[in-house]
């Protein structure tokens, strides 16, 4: 990778091991910890005082999940292991899954556990452990870290056709910003709980020149070319997370019930036209590269380099610049005046 483009850095929502604890069951007392510790139908519980973090995770370039620097939690640097997925099931049947991720120290010692719940856990309610699946925590995580588009989103083709991208097929043309009309390589398909911090980001009609509502997954990274460097970013080119712009009203979090999310590749990463929103395709690295099929994913070793090396991967703008009331009210602006 160029020096120049930083690794990709995805946060995720996480307790710390000691907010979920065993309250009946043989390991009582006992905070969630790694497969190997853990026994079956034990009863967690989360803490009323327990508190979500955010934790900054990145490639090392060697197949090393690592901790980023700008992590709420955690200490920068550190090794971190996707250990299991783990399945809890409350009093009224419901399921959750969650991923144990094991930060370890310079020695292979583990420093801490974090639990990381695909939907959310409710304090004081009885959650059983009815599995341990130590083969897909790799996948979860991945399909965690996939942008997504969903159903019923409109993609501008080569033509400058629009198409619905679940009647998109593999090999169909595609307006790109970068590298004008690109052929898809690969199409991922997954239906997921629409909960939590995994719900998907609806961004209104209009409030980024979209004529049509667009809905996405929460870290997909929209692109703004800004008129004038309204953010300071230093550019006037800038990604943003959907979940950035999240302001309760024409950018609102779709929680509740499942989400046909559905992803595009293509040879290199690439910028590409929904609803009329500049937006990112899925980028393949180490995060992401468990998701594909594992035909192709031997075929695309070479992409991981062309897809991690391309420029505008540099252009995303952390959280420190996003500090206004309505950062989509304020990116329209700057995308016209």
């Amino acid at each position: 990778m160029s020096d120049s483009v930083p690794e990709p850095t995805q946060s995720v929502p996480v307790y710390r091991s000691a907010d979920l604890s065993v309250v009946t069951g043989a390991n009582l007392g006992d905070p969630i910890s790694f497969a190997d510790e853990l026994d079956l139908d034990d009863t967690y519980e989360l803490r009323s005082n327990s508190k979500q973090f955010r934790l900054s995770l990145q490639s090392d370039g060697k197949g090393e999940h690592v901790i980023a620097e700008d992590t709420a939690i955690g200490r920068p640097g550190a090794v971190l292991h996707l250990d299991s997925c783990l399945t809890l099931m409350s009093g009224n049947g419901a399921t959750t899954e969650v991923l144990i991720l094991v930060e370890v120290d310079a020695k292979g010692d583990v420093e801490e556990v974090y639990a990381l719940p695909f939907a959310p856990l409710t304090c004081r309610v009885g959650y059983a452990l009815v599995g341990i699946n130590r083969d897909t925590a790799n996948v979860k995580f991945a399909e965690a870290a996939c942008v997504s588009f969903s159903r019923g989103t409109k993609i501008t083709l080569g033509s400058g056709a629009q198409r619905r991208i679940e009647d998109l097929k593999v090999g169909d043309p595609v307006l790109t910003r970068d590298d004008g009309v690109q052929k898809i390589r690969w199409i991922g398909h997954a239906t997921v709980r629409a909960t939590g911090d995994f719900a998907p980001i609806r961004i209104k009609a209009g409030t980024l020149h979209n004529e049509e509502d667009l809905l996405v997954s929460p870290d997909h990274r929209l692109f703004i070319y800004q008129r004038s460097d309204a953010l300071g970013a230093g550019r006037n080119e800038v990604l943003v997370r959907a979940r950035h712009l999240v302001n309760g009203d024409t950018v609102v979090r779709e929680d509740g019930g499942f989400v046909d999310y559905f992803q595009l590749l293509f040879d290199q990463h690439q910028i590409i036209y929904a609803e009329g929103i500049a937006a990112e395709t899925l980028l393949i690295d180490n995060r992401t590269r468990p998701v594909l099929p594992p035909e192709l994913g031997e075929k695309l070793a070479q992409s991981m380099h062309d897809h991690e090396a391309r420029a505008h991967l540099a252009f995303e703008i952390g959280e420190s610049l996003l500090k206004h009331a309505d950062m989509a009210k304020f990116l329209k602006h700057a995308s016209t005046r």
